[in-house]
């Protein structure tokens, strides 16, 4: 019975559950959006190319694993946790005597992967380009479709595709910058795959080239086991596992393989996990949050209808149930065509992913049905919950009451949201403080974020007392503007409730806004701010990719120039993962300075490290003090602490000897050189002429480069918050537009009165206005209470980075939002004759 009549409702007014379905599809879509991100980290598949045609293949561990023995209750657990490195493991070449004589196998080749940039007018074609020996063509297997295979150290045979796009054939000339000086060698061949090959250039060189340009003596990137004819690969597979049993290499076969062959694509996979985790639960908090605000201002319109069925006998549970079913109805509607635009959008957002460089192209976009089904099931969940919450104080109420609670807004204090509200208020105001103690990016990101969900949340429990609070303190301005302003004070004051649901949106609207564009330029701001302090160098020596070879810092010492090169890497202490850099020690002090607050930065060396004042911290270090650590490529190593310095910032926080990282780093050459010179940067860009792609900058050009690379990254971010942000902006229209559409009898009744359609459309400005004044100080409040303690926390100022132009645009927006969706329904109820809405309405 009570499912007929919620079918027969929602069929009746479906003008009115319009609102509500909306919201439901827009968090829908975004909720699945973010589910196929999430999916695509757990599942996505990564395809082998270069390795199609080796069953086996043998690598290095590209983990770093951590084990903790608890023991409780006489019970022992043993917990296992890994985190990826950030460059590639390598094996011991003696391995493969040991492989090679395990039965069913044919042959072991051994495989040297290293950075081989050409430097040719086409380029690659935004393909990663990677130099191999010829012996390892043999895993695709490549063959030969024009030339010969090369023989001395200066020849080179490239793939099919580069030849192409370059118009080149053997016998031409290619320069090629590797790991050492960039070197012209003789196209000999042009190799064609057998299998497809869509994310890589492979350039073949002699195998005394590839292990001098690999620069890993004894050691190879990793082994391709090809079976004999009519063995079964997984018969080898277990073969070499138990051959290999108690060493650090990883056995692969199938699937598994791509991993192996795209390390970057292998590591994208925890990065994107974790990014789809944060917009996935973010995404989620906004959307309970305004699909609650969208059914408690349906219900509200639809007070008069309820109170009648409570007047009519109808018990609070009768009430809820129908509530609560077409809140399902909705919700099951509004959840399947969400969910099915939500696959669209997701593959969207990873491909502006691909092409903004935050995930590579070989991580393909998966899609499954589990995102569209939780998806619906939040819905279900969500719309549910929403009807249920909305529903309390109509439900509850005597029968005797209902139609007189109808007419007018309650004006007793709503005690327990109250309660609530201030409930949030004091959980906000906790995050806020404790945000002020994370020191780290990946701790305090999800806190900032999901402080200004709770601050918001608790204006919108807060919002009937806020609006109230705000028509007082508006009254006096409001009247100045004549009619209109006393109109919309009187609305203010009397419809607070109905308000309190517009400036819920668009608070969040403004908060999350702000803190999602100021987060990321206060962080960026800080690090620069750091940089440009501790460059001391007259010149930045700096190159475009891959970067700028020993060679030229060594042309440049020879000039008595003093020159610091600087290299990049990522180190693990622990599971826990740090920015690292190696610098040139000699002369250092007079290119660089990181503000050492203990130690001496003339004891960096081999086996010593600088650490950051809050790695100092984190793990008790001074000077003197012994720190085990793990570098890039998962080689462990044990440091003296030489130094502790405040700008980790700006620099990083572990500092290496240069030539201690250069060995463990799949790019060696500096991603910048400082240079203390008295020479002109005529003169050294003379003496570097031989070195293609380098600048000489100056260290304020250099800061204008770091500025533009970390407005690049920070796209990337503004597009994982984008969704968030649309959606609450559909909302913003959505609410507005749902509670002008309500007041066509309110209007009718203005018309009837004497007021023309000017006064009442100014009338609904005002209000409009007003409320956007109250939402703007809110939000506003909101963020810069965050973006400060976020500021503190990580900077160790108080002063977050806010540009003001971007500020006053986002209120602007928020405003233009705000008029829009109150004037166009209100234009279009003013177009229907007052009497015959006051006849109707009676």
């Amino acid at each position: 019975m009570m499912l007929r009549y919620a079918l027969r409702t929602v069929r009746d007014r479906k003008a009115g559950f319009l609102g509500a379905f909306l919201a439901l599809m827009c968090a829908a879509a975004l909720i699945t959006a973010c589910g196929t991100l999430l999916d695509t980290g757990l599942r996505g598949t990564i395809r082998t190319e270069r390795y199609a045609a080796a069953p086996v293949v043998v690598s290095g561990d590209q983990y770093v694993h951590q084990t903790t023995v608890k023991h409780k209750k006489g019970k022992t657990k043993v917990k296992h946790k890994a985190k990826p490195i950030a460059e590639r493991a390598w094996l011991s070449e003696r391995l493969r005597t040991r492989l090679a004589r395990l039965p069913g196998v044919a042959r072991v080749v051994p495989e040297l992967t290293f950075l081989a940039q050409p430097l040719a007018p086409a380029g690659t074609g935004g393909r990663t380009a990677y130099g191999h020996a010829w012996d390892s063509a043999a895993l695709t297997p490549y063959r030969l479709v024009t030339g010969s295979a090369p023989r001395a150290d200066g020849d080179l045979v490239i793939d099919g595709d580069l030849a192409a796009r370059a118009r080149l054939r053997p016998g031409d000339r290619l320069t090629v910058q590797s790991t050492q000086a960039p070197r012209s060698y003789r196209i000999t061949g042009i190799a064609a795959p057998a299998a497809v090959v869509r994310h890589q250039t492979s350039l073949f060189f002699t195998a005394a080239e590839a292990r001098r340009l690999a620069a890993h003596p004894g050691q190879v990137s990793a082994f391709g086991v090809l079976p004999a004819r009519g063995v079964d690969p997984e018969r080898v597979r277990d073969a070499v596992a138990q051959a290999l049993r108690g060493t650090t290499a990883q056995v692969s076969t199938g699937a598994a393989r791509g991993p192996v062959e795209f390390l970057d694509a292998a590591a994208a996979r925890t990065r994107l996990v974790s990014m789809g985790g944060a917009m996935g639960g973010t995404s989620l908090l906004v959307a309970v949050l305004v699909v609650v605000g969208t059914f408690a201002l349906t219900v509200q319109q639809r007070h008069r209808e309820l109170a009648l069925l409570r007047a009519l006998a109808a018990t609070p549970g009768q009430i809820r149930a129908l509530l609560g079913r077409e809140a399902l109805i909705i919700g099951v509607a509004a959840g399947t065509a969400g969910a099915l635009l939500g696959l669209p959008l997701g593959g969207w957002l990873h491909s502006r992913f691909v092409a903004l460089g935050a995930l590579p192209a070989t991580l393909e976009h998966t899609v499954s049905v589990f995102p569209p089904l939780a998806a619906l099931a939040a819905t279900l969940l969500g719309a549910w919950a929403a009807a249920r919450i909305a529903s309390r104080r109509i439900a509850r109420i005597r029968p005797t009451e209902a139609l007189a609670e109808a007419r007018t807004e309650r004006t007793r204090p709503a005690w327990g949201r109250i309660a609530a509200g201030l409930l949030l208020l004091a959980g906000g105001v906790v995050l806020v403080v404790v945000l002020t103690s994370l020191r780290t990016e990946p701790a305090s990101t999800p806190v900032t974020f999901l402080a200004v969900v709770v601050l918001s949340t608790s204006v919108a429990l807060l919002g009937p007392l806020l609006v109230k609070t705000a028509a007082l303190l508006l009254a006096g301005p409001l009247r100045l503007t004549g009619h209109g302003g006393r109109l919309a004070t009187a609305n203010l004051r009397g419809n607070a409730a109905r308000m309190a649901s517009v400036v819920t949106p668009l608070t969040l609207l403004v908060g999350m806004t702000c803190t999602v564009l100021f987060v990321q330029s206060t962080l960026g701001d800080a690090a620069r701010s750091q940089a440009r302090a501790g460059v001391r160098a007259d010149w930045v020596v700096a190159a475009q990719e891959p970067g700028v070879p020993g060679e030229a810092a060594g042309r440049l010492r020879a000039r008595h120039d003093t020159v610091t090169e600087v290299v990049r890497t990522t180190v693990h202490v622990g599971l826990d993962k740090y920015p690292a850099q190696g610098v040139t020690p000699a002369g250092l002090t007079h290119t660089w300075d990181p503000q050492v607050t203990a130690g001496s930065l003339d004891r960096l060396g081999l086996h010593t490290i600088a650490v950051s004042q809050l790695a100092a911290d984190q793990h008790h270090l001074k000077p003197g003090s012994t720190l085990k650590l793990t570098l890039g490529d998962g080689t462990p190593a044990t440091l003296t602490v030489a130094a502790v310095y405040a700008r980790g910032l700006g620099f990083g926080d572990f500092t290496f000897a240069h030539d201690l990282i250069a060995h463990h780093v799949d790019n060696p050459l500096a991603s910048s050189v400082l240079v203390s010179t008295t020479r002109t940067q005529t003169q050294l860009a003379t003496t570097l002429r031989e070195f293609p792609g380098l600048r000489i900058l100056s260290p304020a050009d250099a800061d204008a480069l770091q500025a533009d690379r970390q407005q690049m990254n920070a796209e990337v971010n503004y597009l994982a918050m984008g969704l968030v942000l649309a959606f609450t902006a559909i909302a913003v229209v959505n609410t507005l537009a749902m509670s002008v559409a309500e007041r066509v009898r309110e209007f009718a009744l203005l018309r009837l009165a004497g007021a023309t359609r000017r006064q009442v459309l100014r009338m609904l400005r005002t209000e409009a206005l007003s409320v956007l004044f109250l939402a703007t100080s809110l939000g506003s409040g909101i963020a810069l209470a965050v973006l400060t303690a976020f500021s503190v926390g990580m900077t160790g100022r108080a002063a977050p980075s806010v540009t003001p132009l971007l500020y006053v645009t986002v209120v602007g927006v928020a405003g233009l939002l705000a008029l829009v969706a109150s004037s166009v329904p209100g234009r279009a109820a003013l177009r229907v004759r007052a009497v015959t809405v006051a006849t109707a309405k009676e």
